[in-house]
């Protein structure tokens, strides 16, 4: 065990020593709450809810845990390893599998309870993509959309990979850059993206990385095509310091004026906004040649502990935050695509930036995809894909370096799970 990981886990100990769930002395049930992606405005948010439950609920007091954004999952982890007060807890869509294994989350009542016929489908579908049960309600969804820059002299979005990188070219020029390149880590995701969307119809949905015929996705000459015009768009269209973008550098520069177009989730719909940058707009995701493009859905949402000694507040705690007028509030407040049919009619959802989102769910060819989560080599692909595209970008390894290795990995993969 690492001594980082003996110091958080001394650090949740301490906190879990201090102040426990359980019932007062005064028969208050108390419970404890914990949040992973953390952020002053999202947690004075949640508090706001818990509030609201807190009147709706009287005799009964919740704890919001906040622990620092890029230490939050591994604290969760460790209150989960010990087993004891936690009630409600945030799970995300790659610890939801890991927790439910082991027999950390509760399975959440469906037919009892009368919010589950509001979610959408998309949200009902994901509430049981763990195992078939609904072990969290998703809060909301993480799906991405171009933004593009009209003061670039783009008169109308690319719809087409080739199309982006042309307009890019064409808006590179002295400190001004097309396109904002994630060339750090999660890069590799906009990789597979393009040569998903250059397999087209071949390409299998439940099993992205596979094609229909059970090859990997990297196997093919599209593949080929796809990630030749990743490294253009990099080289050609980008600013140079992109090679170690991540997140928060890629909607700089978008929102600096550095870059035109920026391919990211819908939270960046508010701070665009907040920006005060005016002269913008957003478009679906671009496809490729054969007219498809595909993504997965990125979500988290509420669960309860299958330890909690007040279960029953637990689940009614999540219940009652996944309700339409709550879990619009939160959508609303962190740029989510919500999990209400209600939001449907609200124009904040229908109008303006979201319109794309709108556009993308009604479109055939832009298709939602299910990640190879399962696979037993996923979060190493994660931490070896990034490596790959970094070298492939500066010019260490070939496009057939990088695609022959991930072919391997991926055509071992399907034996392990067979």
């Amino acid at each position: 065990m690492s001594r980082p990981f003996l110091a958080v886990a001394a650090a949740a100990t301490l906190v879990l020593a201090g102040c426990g769930s359980g019932s007062s002395s005064s028969g208050e049930v108390r419970l404890r709450m914990i949040e992973s992606l953390t952020s002053p405005e999202r947690t004075k948010l949640i508090k706001s809810l818990i509030a609201d439950f807190e009147k709706a609920n009287p005799g009964v007091a919740v704890e919001l845990i906040s622990p620092p954004l890029d230490s939050a999952d591994q604290k969760i982890l460790q209150i989960l390893q010990t087993k004891k007060d936690l009630d409600v807890l945030e799970v995300r869509d790659h610890t939801a599998k890991s927790f439910s294994n082991n027999g950390w989350l509760a399975e959440l009542p469906t037919d009892q309870w009368a919010g589950w016929a509001d979610l959408t489908e998309l949200a009902q579908k994901k509430a049981v993509e763990v195992g078939g049960k609904a072990y969290l309600i998703p809060y909301g969804f993480y799906q991405r959309t171009l933004f593009y820059r009209t003061d670039f002299g783009m008169a109308q979005p690319p719809a087409t990979w080739q199309e982006l990188y042309e307009a890019g070219k064409k808006m590179t020029s002295g400190d001004r850059f097309g396109y904002s390149f994630r060339g750090g880590k999660g890069g590799a995701d906009y990789a597979v993206q393009m040569i998903s969307a250059y397999n087209g119809e071949a390409l299998n949905p439940e099993k992205s990385f596979y094609l229909k015929d059970k090859r990997t996705i990297f196997s093919t000459p599209e593949a080929a095509q796809a990630l030749d015009l990743y490294v253009k768009i990099f080289k050609e269209a980008s600013p140079p310091d992109s090679v170690s973008w991540g997140y928060p550098e890629m909607v700089q520069g978008f929102t600096s004026g550095v870059t035109g177009m920026l391919i990211q989730d819908p939270e960046v719909i508010k701070t665009v906004e907040d920006s005060g940058v005016t002269a913008w707009s957003t478009a679906p995701i671009p496809k490729g040649p054969s007219g498809y493009a595909y993504q997965p859905v990125g979500y988290a949402g509420w669960g309860a502990t299958s330890f909690s000694k007040h279960q029953k507040e637990a689940v009614k705690l999540v219940q009652f935050l996944s309700e339409s007028k709550q879990s619009i509030a939160f959508a609303k407040g962190n740029s989510l695509i919500p999990i209400s049919k209600q939001a449907q009619s609200d124009p904040q959802f229908s109008q303006g930036a979201w319109k794309a989102y709108l556009q993308a769910q009604q479109d055939p060819k832009q298709v939602i995809t299910i990640r190879p989560v399962d696979y037993p080599g996923w979060s190493q692909f994660l931490v070896d894909s990034d490596r790959d595209v970094q070298a492939l970008i500066t010019g260490k390894k070939t496009t057939a370096d990088v695609l022959k290795s991930w072919d391997a990995f991926w055509t071992d993969q399907a034996k392990k799970v067979s």
